[in-house]
């Protein structure tokens, strides 16, 4: 049946510094504290990034507020948490990001069902000239919104 998914972090970021090729659903090894934390929406995933090693998929610098109620049980907000997938999965990306200018970015966190998830893209490097092609692209969308906007008021 249809699950329902509640968005808790998402990394805007990713999609400006990155070209998204493929994207993976992958699980989060959490403690008990950190999942009321992730429930209350307590998270950031900017500074993060993914690292495959020894066959395990890791992703550091993912921030989850201690709980205010966890007292003793709080882990350290920083820690490095793993990702669950399938080992044909992780295979296949680890194939992939030997390839010159491949990386895995955490995209973004949620809810599906009661499971907490990350969704991981496999992603390109953008040079400074691509980006500055999306950012011209937005601004003749938005000014060619606007024009409609106005020629549909008057």
């Amino acid at each position: 049946m249809g699950e329902s998914t509640k968005l808790i972090a998402n990394n805007k970021k990713a999609y400006h510094d990155y070209f998204i090729d493929e994207k993976h659903e992958a699980g989060i090894a959490l403690a008990g504290t950190e999942v009321k934390s992730l429930r209350m929406g307590k998270c950031s995933i900017k500074e993060a990034f993914v690292r495959i090693e020894n066959g395990e998929m890791l992703i550091y610098g993912m921030h989850i507020s201690p709980y205010e109620k966890g007292n003793i049980f709080n882990k350290d907000p920083l820690r490095v948490r793993k990702l669950l997938l399938h080992k044909g999965e992780i295979n296949k990306l680890t194939g992939r990001i030997k390839e010159k200018g491949y990386t895995i970015v955490p995209l973004q966190v949620y809810f599906r069902g009661s499971l907490a998830k990350v969704e991981v893209g496999l992603a390109r490097g953008k040079k400074l000239y691509d980006k500055r092609q999306d950012i011209a692209k937005k601004d003749a969308r938005r000014e060619a919104e606007r024009e409609y906007k106005v020629r549909n008021l008057g």
